[in-house]
């Protein structure tokens, strides 16, 4: 095989205590096996253990009392991350990570409820339990994420320079001459991050598990067959002129030779795993240039899922495959990037969550690899994309891995004291490498978050027109810059002035929201317009990686609803709001009356960030006649609706007041109006507007007896971001008999499933008052 080879087994591979492993210490250059004798107050060491995982970022170890140990994730924050990453020589943190992301550790769990300032020079200068003081298991294990800069002069190493006995990076090289220009990369030789390049695999051994775990890391959901044969012709010593003839006109190979560098051979994975590094497989040491004998560089070939699919024929195969299948049974919600999301299920017609009881990678990446992404890069829990609502459908999950879909795994199903939707799991999945980034960029920006939009058109930068920029086409720049959500959409962007690019390249952006580059969505093309042209008015958006998410409470609108025929003389400061239909302005005033459908509405922020209104305090607008200020002019919109969608009836409300009027438990409100104080809703808390106070109405004088869809649209124009705006909407079935109304199965807009909406939408109406 050329060489002596060592074995790596996946559960050492895990615990990395192998003699040539690379561990990350600090300390002293090299291991020194523990001074039998301590001086006052025992030396700590650390290291970075885990997988799948950079040499910046993994599970922390501590060294304390002649033992290595972990620390538990309860109350952890960034300050604990900063100060544990300055320890291990990096200049900062850039996150952490919680419930052994990067698996479970062993022995001591040496510290819990750590909390750092993030300024201490050691861990053990932080508060905590004390040594050894811990109620967590290694489920709870702490991880980091390091900025990837050394701090300058930082003495000791904290990198073992010996043979690397783990895998970081992995990538798909294509050496087809179309290959290279055309993305996603879907075919080509397996290569590894060894030291400052790449080196192969040797293929001998090579099978279709193998395969699967390789595209499952670059984002593909399966694998397809390789013409072996093909890339032999690759590695064989022919004349270019020739090899180009054997090979034809559409198929070449680039040409050039390149000398190979045999890494790894004899890698055996089962298919279920998440990362090449968690499959047994050997290391080649020494000069491994003549090795793998009659072998040849392992190639991969991907089946890319219907969002990353190339060619109109693929395209159309994928398409008909998911006609015949029907309306999908999972679906991702509230994730900032594609490929990420609260995992919901379809269940008895309607959507619900999935509790984290044993929610683990091998489960979230048959979830993953269903949707058409490659294996789970993360199994979060503890509503980390928010919380859902309605239903939660399954619980304690249990995949192997080779499931097809998640209905294939063992489940139990939910009881009502098993879980809350503060546990609901959910997902981030490996996704194909675009290169959208590379496309657009920020200027001028305080932050990296933050900054004027510029994007690249051909080989050329320029800016973009705020003509109709709005916070969906913001959400869009965000998630190609991978920036999270959209903060705030900035049509004046002169204070960000700090590129010399000057020149307009875009202009007509229209975006849906869900579009994975702006370039996807609808625009001029090269026939640009743009009204007010010049760098002034460029686009630009504050990004942020967390975001409010409203929802009503829709049971609530259907208990309250009722009919109530107000005087007109009591109707003056509505009037004034607009609160009234048109017609209204016609009548006898102070005569008569108006009849007014009225309801309550309790909004909740189920989000991972407060929500705020667009406009700051200093813009707010005082309204004498109810005496408050509107921090918002439209923050819900009341309809009426025939059954085929013709508005008969409109109301609308602006934020009289945004306040927590209650919490959940150990969520303390931070908004109140009182004094004109802040406006907001508080991630766990709702605002309640009550059926009796102004304007919480529709108008429905003028609607005749009949059939009818009663709407709620909150945050209508968009003028928030949220993390999911398809919940916005609220929608009921009620029957008008002139007299009386009556209200049922009210229900969040994207709650239910196709066929369910279908027969909301076809409802016949009442034939009496008994509504089952």
């Amino acid at each position: 095989m050329g060489g002596c080879s060592t074995r790596a087994w996946p559960e050492l591979l895990v615990l990395l205590v192998l003699p040539g492993s690379a561990w990350l210490w600090v300390g002293s250059a090299q291991p020194t096996p523990p001074s039998p004798t301590h001086p006052p107050g025992p030396q700590l060491r650390f290291r970075l253990a885990g997988y799948p995982r950079k040499h910046n970022e993994g599970r922390v170890e501590v060294f304390y009392n002649e033992e290595w140990g972990t620390i538990c994730d309860d109350d952890f924050t960034l300050g604990n991350a900063h100060v544990l990453c300055r320890q291990l020589g990096f200049v900062a943190a850039t996150g952490w990570a919680h419930s052994a992301k990067y698996g479970k550790g062993v022995g001591r769990i040496w510290l819990d409820n750590v909390n750092c300032a993030g300024n201490e020079k050691s861990i053990g200068d932080c508060k905590h339990r004390g040594w050894g003081n811990s109620d967590c298991s290694h489920e709870e294990d702490a991880g980091v994420v390091c900025k990837d800069e050394r701090i300058p002069g930082f003495k000791d190493s904290n990198v073992i320079e010996t043979e690397q006995s783990h895998l970081e990076e992995v990538r798909l090289r294509p050496v087809v001459s179309g290959g290279r220009r055309q993305l996603p990369v879907t075919e080509g030789i397996v290569e590894v991050r060894y030291k400052d390049s790449w080196a192969q695999i040797c293929d001998q051994g090579w099978d279709s598990h193998n395969s699967r775990v390789v595209c499952g890391m670059m984002g593909f959901p399966a694998e397809k067959k390789v013409n072996r044969n093909f890339y032999r012709l690759a590695s064989k010593s022919q004349p270019k002129q020739k090899r180009r003839e054997d090979v034809g006109p559409k198929k070449r190979l680039f040409t050039e030779r390149q000398q190979l560098n045999y890494r790894l051979h004899s890698v055996s994975c089962t298919g279920t795993e998440v990362h090449l590094s968690m499959c047994s497989f050997e290391f080649y040491r020494g000069n491994s240039s003549a090795a793998c004998g009659s072998g040849m560089p392992a190639v991969v070939s991907c089946v890319p899922g219907p969002l990353f699919a190339t060619g109109s024929a693929h395209k159309k195969k994928q398409r008909q495959q998911q006609q015949q299948q029907g309306q999908p049974r999972i679906r991702l919600k509230g994730g900032a990037r594609v490929g990420e999301g609260r995992v919901e299920v379809l269940r008895s017609s309607e959507w619900g969550t999935i509790c984290d009881d044993r929610w683990n990678l091998q489960s979230a990446s048959v979830v993953c690899r269903e949707l058409g992404f490659g294996s789970a890069k993360e199994a979060l829990t503890g509503a980390r994309m928010g919380q859902g609502t309605g239903p939660i459908h399954l619980n304690e999950v249990q995949c192997r891995g080779t499931e097809k879909s998640l209905w294939n795994c063992p489940f139990r199903n939910i009881t009502q004291e098993d879980c809350k939707h503060t546990e609901d799991a959910a997902v981030r999945c490996n996704i194909p490498y675009m290169g959208y980034e590379n496309l657009i960029r920020l200027a001028g920006g305080r932050t990296e978050f933050e900054g004027r939009v510029e994007v690249k058109r051909g080989s050329k930068w320029g800016t973009v027109c705020s003509d109709g920029w709005t916070t969906k086409e913001a959400m869009v720049a965000c998630r190609q810059l991978g920036l999270g959500y959209s903060l705030h959409a900035v049509t004046e962007t002169w204070y960000w002035d700090a590129s010399n690019v000057t020149e307009m390249v875009m202009s007509g952006v229209k975006c849906a929201g869900h579009e994975m580059s702006l370039s996807h969505c609808q625009h001029h093309g090269t026939s640009l317009s743009c009204r007010n042209t010049g760098t002034r008015f460029a686009a630009g958006v504050i990004c942020s990686e967390t975001a409010s998410d409203l929802l009503l409470h829709a049971p609530l609108v259907q208990e309250t609803a009722y009919i109530e025929d107000r005087p007109l003389h009591m109707l003056y400061c509505a009037a004034e709001e607009n609160c009234l239909a048109s017609s209204a302005r016609l009548a006898n005033w102070p005569y008569g009356h108006r009849r007014l459908l009225r309801f309550s509405s309790q909004i909740h922020n189920r989000g991972r960030a407060d929500f705020r209104p667009k406009a700051g305090r200093h813009s707010w607008v005082w309204h004498e006649c109810h005496r408050h200020y509107h921090s918002m002019d439209i923050f819900t919109h009341y309809d009426i609706l025939t059954p085929n969608g013709t508005k008969v009836a409109e109301g609308h409300k602006a934020s009289f007041c945004l306040e927590d009027t209650e919490c959940e438990e150990d969520v303390a409100k931070r908004y109140e109006c009182a004094n004109f104080g802040e406006q907001g809703i508080t991630v766990g808390c709702w605002d309640l507007y009550r059926h009796d106070i102004d304007c919480q109405w529709i108008d429905i004088t003028d609607v005749k007896p009949g059939n009818y869809i009663l709407q709620v649209v909150i945050n209508p124009n968009f003028e928030v971001a949220e993390s999911d705006f398809t919940n916005n909407a609220m929608k009921c079935n009620c029957k008008y008999d002139g007299h009386r109304i009556w209200v049922h199965s009210c229900h969040i807009g994207d709650a239910l499933s196709e066929e369910a909406n279908k027969r909301f939408e076809q409802y016949p109406g009442q034939l009496n008052n008994q509504i089952s």
